[in-house]
């Protein structure tokens, strides 16, 4: 398993990956025909028999997230790609834009064929303007080649791809409050049912799926599922994009058979920055459940984080050594919760609020052991009573680093302030530094 397979990355380092023509020079578009010559159900099958399962987070297979949408019923059926890559240390979906655009763009195409949609669209976050540009750029050099538009390959199938920037806005990741966004709305999330298959888009049935996800379905279709069902668990299947960030000697994109593990991947990408130890690090991003140097071999694939009591998330490795105040690492992700809050949700709303008030005061020093009492009665307050899984995402990290780093917190009470020194966690040169 300690073999990388790069399938989605595997151009990347070609000076001209991201155009048409360093795309189709690899192979690009040749999937796009493939299933065009097929029966939209025969490719939702054949995306199911593979057991691709959503890349954004949450795990679901994709092809039964296809398979939802009604046919036969006289409605206009929308795809759409959530391009909205916000969370703090997750960085693998804007790296594979930028290197490869038309990837996705292709991946649109065959999904969109699949759930019989003649609209589709990529919402992105706005603050990326540098991908916005080359994923427009690719998009009408898609329409240019005839890839995008009307009667896509003389097959008959048309289809609309519009790219709509955000207004970078964190919740606009979860899927429902994308939509309302994409109609013009604020970027709230809806009470479900009706999901989107049902009611999504403009109240027509929708399918909304992570770049990552509909990127890795153009290489499917070309290799087959067997190929895709060779890599990976027994119920997680296929290769998938690891970033590891932090104290990581060669950080980056490592792109592996789910199932990998972080010893694995820290042998590959160089360790743990010379001379300190691994102390803690996210397995999906600041919103799952830390884990210790006692998870270092746990399998990264859904089922094997989630027994070990977290989430694989967005497979966003973040690497933290000895020099690293929990703490403070905790209190700056709270910080984000609560300021990209939406405000719908009460709990919510006035909770991450007041998480971020009392581990400010913890992380100065201030208080006492009641205080780590009332962090988690907060924590419960929040979870599972809000539209979406912000209010969860801000509460998991709490509640795992006081599981596992009990005594720092009280450290911080003892000695009155911070016993670390914050420069020490650093990356840069701190010579001249005050």
């Amino acid at each position: 398993m300690s073999k990388l397979t790069p399938v989605l990355s595997a151009n990347w380092d070609q000076a001209d990956s991201f155009t048409i023509d360093g795309y189709k020079r690899t192979g690009g578009y040749t999937a796009v025909a493939k299933a065009l010559a097929m029966k939209p159900d025969e490719v939702i099958q054949l995306v199911k028999d593979s057991g691709l399962r959503g890349r954004g987070g949450a795990g679901f297979p994709t092809g039964s997230k296809w398979g939802f949408i009604p046919q036969g019923d006289n409605k206009d059926h929308y795809f759409v790609v959530n391009a909205d890559e916000s969370e703090p240390g997750t960085c693998k979906d804007t790296p594979l834009m930028m290197a490869n655009p038309h990837v996705l763009i292709e991946g649109v195409i065959i999904g969109s064929y699949a759930i019989r949609a003649n609209y589709a669209f990529i919402y992105i976050r706005g603050e990326v303007t540098h991908v916005v540009r080359r994923v427009q750029q690719a998009i009408e050099d898609a329409y240019k080649a005839g890839l995008l538009g009307k009667n896509i390959l003389g097959k008959g199938f048309d289809l609309e791809l519009v790219l709509h920037v955000g207004a970078g806005a964190y919740i606009c990741g979860e899927e429902t409050a994308l939509l309302d966004s994409l109609e013009g709305f604020r970027g709230q999330p809806r009470l479900r049912p009706p999901f989107p298959a049902i009611a999504g888009l403009y109240a027509k049935p929708t399918v909304v799926n992570n770049v990552e996800s509909v990127a890795s379905v153009p290489a499917i279709v070309n290799q087959g599922v067997a190929w895709f069902t060779s890599m990976g668990t027994e119920k997680s299947k296929g290769f998938t994009l690891y970033s590891l960030s932090g104290h990581v000697n060669n950080p980056g994109q490592f792109e592996a058979p789910l199932g990998i593990t972080l010893r694995q991947l820290l042998e590959i990408s160089g360790g743990v920055r010379t001379g300190h130890k691994l102390k803690f690090w996210t397995p999906g991003g600041s919103s799952t459940p830390i884990f210790t140097d006692a998870h270092l071999d746990v399998p990264l694939d859904y089922e094997g984080v989630a027994a070990a009591g977290s989430m694989l998330g967005t497979k966003a490795l973040q690497i933290f050594d000895e020099t690293t105040c929990i703490v403070r690492a905790v209190l700056r992700w709270t910080e984000f919760y609560k300021h990209e809050s939406c405000g719908k949700c009460t709990p919510c709303r006035e909770g991450t609020w007041w998480l971020v008030q009392v581990l400010k005061d913890l992380e100065a020093g201030k208080g006492s052991e009641a205080d780590l009492d009332k962090l988690l009665d907060l924590c419960d307050n929040i979870m599972g009573r809000s539209f979406c899984a912000l209010a969860d995402g801000a509460a998991s990290p709490i509640i795992s680093s006081l599981k596992y780093f009990r005594q720092e917190y009280l450290d911080h009470l003892s000695a009155g302030a911070c016993p670390f020194d914050p420069m020490a966690a650093t990356l840069f040169d701190s010579a001249g530094v005050k």
